[in-house]
């Protein structure tokens, strides 16, 4: 967030010189492995995805693995538990997704394909029509700013004429930028901006912002602070008579390993 790309942990392997039979075992030397494997759990205060709380202001708990390849090529899974009020009849949202990411002098890039994935398989209300959404994302970065654009390759979250009663929403798309300033002590401060684009349904597109501290510790351990905002249409954005876009405090604790 929903994709992040956490902090990647090196598995080592030992790979011995083999130049000839007779090479001493002195010269053995550990090679680094090109492939890394990673995991993650948090808790939440809130779950907020692109300012909109998924579990009605309501904590999450959350967690992913993720593999990287040094070629540049990753991926992995995250899940999160939801509200049935926010994604209707569902209280589980598992996310795989997959890419190719580099970096060059001060520059990154990052491109890849996200799966929103409702292992319960909600249903809009009254309609046959499912939450389940694919993305297509690219990012470039400089420093500590990166500017991404998220592009559905679907329907956005079941958006079309059976649910909704205009065209399809195929090919909505979301833009953010986004800055981690790094401050003393290991605090990190952030701030993001995005634009929700609905194809057809434009009174559901919002602007979104926010601002964080995250502070690490060690062992992997991290704790953070959020505010969160949007200008969504409080009478389009509402579940179980809820602001769903309403401003929101957010407190977190996570552990990567």
């Amino acid at each position: 967030m929903k994709i992040q790309h956490l902090p990647r942990r090196a598995i080592g392997c030992l790979a011995f010189c083999a130049a000839g039979l007779t090479a001493p075992a002195s010269h053995a030397e550990e090679a680094a492995s090109p492939h890394t494997v990673t995991s993650n759990v948090g808790f939440v205060s809130n779950y907020v995805f692109r300012g909109i709380t998924y579990t009605q202001n309501h904590p999450a708990l959350q967690g992913g693995f993720d593999y990287a390849h040094a070629s540049g090529l990753y991926t992995g899974v995250w899940g999160t538990n939801v509200s049935s009020d926010a994604i209707n009849d569902a209280s589980l949202e598992v996310d795989f997704y997959g890419g190719y990411a580099g970096t060059v002098d001060d520059w990154s890039y990052d491109i890849g394909l996200l799966q929103f994935y409702y292992p319960e398989h909600p249903k809009l209300p009254g309609t046959n029509e499912s939450y389940n959404t694919l993305e297509a994302y690219g990012s470039v970065g400089w420093r500590w700013l990166t500017l991404k654009y998220s592009h559905t390759l679907t329907d956005f979250f079941g958006f079309n004429h059976d649910s909704m009663g205009g065209g399809s929403s195929r090919g909505s798309g979301y833009l953010e930028l986004n800055a981690k300033v790094p401050l003393p002590g290991d605090v990190v401060l952030g701030l993001h901006v995005g634009r929700q684009r609905v194809r057809s349904y434009s009174a559901f597109s919002y602007t979104d912002w926010r601002a964080s501290l995250a502070k690490t510790f060690g062992a992997g351990w991290t704790a953070s602070l959020a505010y969160t905002k949007t200008n969504a249409d409080s009478s389009l954005w509402v579940a179980d008579g809820k602001d769903l876009g309403e401003g929101h405090w957010i407190v977190g604790l996570s552990r990567s390993f």
